[in-house]
């Protein structure tokens, strides 16, 4: 099967479902909204189902090359004790591929290079996905959590949902040991080491949706996590006011189908999920590979998009649903000791690949 396909939406799912619609045989269009692809941005862990889903479009090994393999972590309390250790090791040896950290403009200028130049198209806002489709054979939603495609498709029967919580994140020029993530009251800080003197950094505190947004955020960070371990008061005294992003957490209510007449959604627009697994654009590189794998085999348009429904909708909703338990439990207030225990319980059954 093949046709005419527009993907809206020029990030991680909407590069990749360029590159695999056209290996697939589409004629494919991404219109992507920015001006350009971005220069900085923080780190990804690139877990096996999705490197191998890389490989299928051809970037794996690039990737591999720019990246760096994911070190262990550690999750401890406040005053560097630990609770548990995540064992990136054992993940290797179940599936034959390390946890890979890449930053996403690299990811990004890894799937865009893989597109010829016409294909992407920059400056290109969707505001009525309805139009396209006079155009085209194939509309492809991959234009993220505010997505236009799956209002079109839903209206506004399943929307965002706050998970109740505020994060800051931004990276800083602080070399750190090791990676991980201490959980405090409420409260959560985590680093990734990013490369040599580079780290990401994240924080999130359990806040109602519509609190007053903090006048200073180096401030509020340092007065939140400033008397927890080392190397936290380091990598906040390396914070500049022009380097912290600050958002609201969200997800996506479930939606009961991921396509429609002559569409398809993928990553964020069909399961945006709370960051707390890293698997937001895990997912949605597995997406794009399949829906142009279920396209290929079926026998016409309707049939390999019922297909694509079918593989992909169950899997990432269970695993959005597993990501707002874990921001929860990370989250806790009390019972800390029980929270510990059911923390070390689920790592030792092991993460989404």
């Amino acid at each position: 099967m093949d046709g005419r396909a527009v993907v809206v939406g020029g990030g991680v799912g909407g590069l990749a479902a360029g590159i695999a619609l056209r290996a697939a045989g589409w004629s494919v269009t991404v219109l992507e909204r920015s001006a350009a692809l971005p220069r900085t941005g923080t780190g990804l862990g690139i877990w096996p189902g999705a490197m191998r889903a890389l490989d299928a479009l051809g970037v794996g090994d690039e990737v591999r090359r720019r990246g760096r393999r994911q070190a262990g972590g550690v999750i401890r309390r406040p005053d560097g004790s630990r609770i548990a250790t995540v064992d990136v090791d054992r993940l290797e040896r179940r599936h034959g591929e390390p946890v890979h950290l890449v930053t996403r403009p690299v990811l990004l200028a890894a799937l865009a290079g893989a597109l010829p130049e016409p294909v992407l198209r920059l400056a290109a806002p969707v505001s009525d996905p309805g139009a396209l489709r006079d155009a085209y054979d194939l509309v492809v939603g991959a234009d993220g959590i505010t997505s236009v495609v799956r209002a079109a498709l839903h209206g506004d029967r399943y929307p965002l949902r706050h998970a109740g919580v505020v994060a800051w994140r931004g990276v800083v020029d602080v070399e750190v040991a090791e990676g991980g993530e201490t959980w405090g009251r409420g409260r959560k800080f985590g680093l990734t080491p990013a490369g040599p003197g580079r780290t990401n950094w994240y924080a999130a505190v359990s806040r109602p949706e519509g609190h007053p947004a903090p006048a200073d955020d180096r401030a509020e960070l340092r007065r939140l996590f400033g008397d927890w371990h080392r190397p936290v008061p380091q990598v906040l005294d390396a914070l500049t006011p022009e380097g912290i992003l600050r958002h609201e957490i969200r997800d996506l209510t479930p939606l009961p189908s991921y396509v429609g007449d002559r569409t398809a959604l993928l990553g964020d627009a069909a399961h945006a999920m709370t960051p707390d697994l890293g698997q937001g654009a895990c997912q949605a590189l597995i997406d794009a590979v399949a829906l142009a794998d279920c396209l290929r085999a079926a026998d016409d348009l309707p049939a390999g998009l019922r297909a694509y429904d079918r593989r992909r909708r169950r899997p990432t909703q269970r695993i959005a649903a597993g990501a707002r338990w874990a921001g929860r439990l990370s989250q806790a207030r009390r019972l800390l000791p029980v929270r510990d225990a059911v923390l070390r319980l689920a790592l030792a059954a092991g993460p989404p690949a």
